[in-house]
C-alpha cells in the first residue's frame, strides 16, 4: 500500500517515514517545497494533484496542516492526515479543517480542544514521539573525544527566540501598548503550566499589533476572528519565550556552569558558556546523553502539550529537567522518569540536588529512556495514525 508524504523539511519527517515503512507502507515523497520555499497554495495544489493522479496513494500525510492539500484531498475524495508538531499552527483556522476527508492529529490538547469543534470526527489528540532507534545508533558511536567535548553539568540546546520574536521588529507601538504587553508577559512567567495570555489580550492590543505589523496573520477563509489568538501566541508568546530563556539561563549561571548550544544572539547572557549551533542528527544526541542535566523550557504557545525536546532528551538516555506542563504526568512520573520545576527557585534547588546525587540522576535518566522506548516511539504513534486514517 502506498501513501504520499508531502514534505517541507521538518526534522520529524524522516522518522515518520521510517516508521511508516517499518509498518509495511510504501512511502512516496513530494518534496519540491524542501527546495523551493516560495511555493504558493496553487503550486501545492498542482503538485499534490499530479502525485495523486500518478501514484493513487491510500492517503496523503504531512507534518503540520496545509489547507491547499486538504482542498485537493477533499476534491479527490482521498483522506488527508497531518500531525502537528508546533503551536501555534495558524493554518488550522482555515475552513478546510472541517472537511470529512481530514484526519488531523494535534499534539497539544489545548490545540485539540480549540479546533475539535470544527471537525468532531476528523480531529484527534496525539502526543509527539521519540526516535529511540536512531538515537541509539548515535549513542553507540560516542568516543572519548566526544565525552571530553560534550560532558557538561547543565546544558541547553535551542533558540533564545530573539530571531523568532516579531515584537523585536515592531517600532510603532505606543507606551501604553508596550507597557500592557510587558505586564502580561511578566505575569505569565510567574505561572508554570498555564497560559492565560489570550484571555489577557484585549481587542485594542490585538488591533494595535495588526496595525503595526503588515505580516500579522490574517486568513481570508478563517473559521473565526483569530486576532487575539494570533496576538497572544505569535507575539506575546514569543516575547515570553525570549524573556524566559535569557532569564533562566542567567539565573542558573549564577550557581552552576551552564553550557548553551544556539545560533541565537547571546549578547544578553552573563556567565553562560556559549557554543554555536550543533548538528541535530549526530551531535545533539551526544549532548543529551552526556550532560548531567538537560534543560527544557516549553514556549508558552504550547499550552498543555509536551514539546519534541522532551522526547528527544529522554530517547537519548539523558536526564531531563523541564518546566511543568499539564500533560506531563499523563505520560511520565516526575522524580521517576524525569524532573520538573514550577518556579525559578525550585529549578535552582533541583539542579543543585541532582548535580550532587549522581546515582539518582542516572536512575531517573534510565527510567525515562525505558519509558519512551516502551510507549512513545514513532512506530507507536504511526500505528495510531494508521488506525485513525482507516476510520
Amino acid at each position: 500500500m502506498k501513501i504520499l508524504m508531502y514534505r517541507y523539511g521538518s526534522i520529524c519527517e524522516p522518522d515518520i517515514m521510517e516508521a511508516f515503512s517499518q509498518l509495511g507502507l510504501e512511502v512516496i515523497e513530494e518534496k519540491t517545497e524542501m527546495e523551493n520555499k516560495k511555493l504558493t497554495p496553487a503550486d501545492q495544489v498542482e503538485l499534490v494533484s499530479k502525485a495523486i493522479e500518478k501514484q493513487r496513494p491510500l492517503f496523503i500525510f504531512s507534518v503540520n496542516f496545509f489547507p491547499a492539500i486538504a482542498e485537493v484531498c477533499h476534491l479527490y475524495g482521498i483522506k488527508y492526515g497531518c500531525w502537528t508538531v508546533d503551536s501555534p499552527v495558524m493554518e488550522l483556522f482555515s475552513r478546510s479543517v472541517s472537511y470529512e476527508t481530514n484526519r488531523l492529529f494535534l499534539f497539544d490538547r489545548a490545540q485539540f480542544d480549540r479546533f475539535r469543534p470544527y471537525n468532531e470526527k476528523g480531529i484527534r489528540h496525539l502526543p509527539l514521539a521519540s526516535a529511540v532507534q536512531r538515537f541509539d545508533q548515535v549513542i553507540r558511536s560516542i568516543t572519548e573525544k566526544d565525552r571530553e567535548k560534550y560532558s557538561k553539568n547543565v546544558a541547553f540546546v535551542g533558540s533564545l527566540y530573539e530571531e523568532k520574536n516579531p515584537l523585536n521588529r515592531i517600532k510603532t507601538l505606543d507606551e501604553y501598548e508596550k507597557g500592557y504587553i510587558r505586564g502580561v508577559v511578566e505575569a505569565s512567567l510567574k505561572v508554570m503550566g498555564y497560559n492565560f495570555m489570550e484571555e489577557a489580550v484585549t481587542d485594542q492590543i490585538a488591533e494595535a499589533l495588526k496595525r503595526a505589523d503588515p505580516d500579522f496573520y490574517q486568513a481570508k477563509d478563517s473559521l473565526e476572528d483569530c486576532s487575539r489568538y494570533v496576538a497572544a501566541h505569535e507575539y506575546l508568546g514569543m516575547q515570553a519565550a525570549e524573556t524566559e530563556r535569557i532569564r533562566t539561563l542567567n539565573t542558573l549561571a549564577e550557581y552552576f556552569t551552564v553550557d548553551l548550544y544556539t545560533r541565537s544572539d547571546t549578547s544578553e547572557l552573563n556567565r553562560v558558556q556559549v557554543h554555536g549551533g550543533i548538528r541535530t542528527l549526530d551531535e545533539m544526541p551526544k549532548v543529551f546523553h552526556l550532560s548531567k542535566i538537560n534543560l527544557n523550557m516549553t514556549i508558552k504557545p504550547i499550552q498543555t502539550g509536551l514539546p519534541l525536546r522532551i522526547f528527544d532528551i529522554l530517547g537519548c538516555g539523558g536526564f531531563l529537567m523541564t518546566n511543568y506542563q499539564q500533560e506531563l504526568t499523563e505520560h511520565f512520573e516526575i522524580g521517576v522518569d524525569l524532573e520538573a520545576y514550577g518556579s525559578m527557585e525550585e529549578l535552582v534547588d533541583k539542579c543543585a540536588y541532582y548535580l550532587q546525587h549522581e546515582d539518582e540522576r542516572i536512575r531517573i535518566a534510565k527510567n525515562g529512556y525505558e519509558k519512551v522506548k516502551q510507549y512513545h516511539t514513532y512506530t507507536h504513534r504511526m500505528v495510531e495514525i494508521i488506525r485513525g486514517m482507516s476510520e
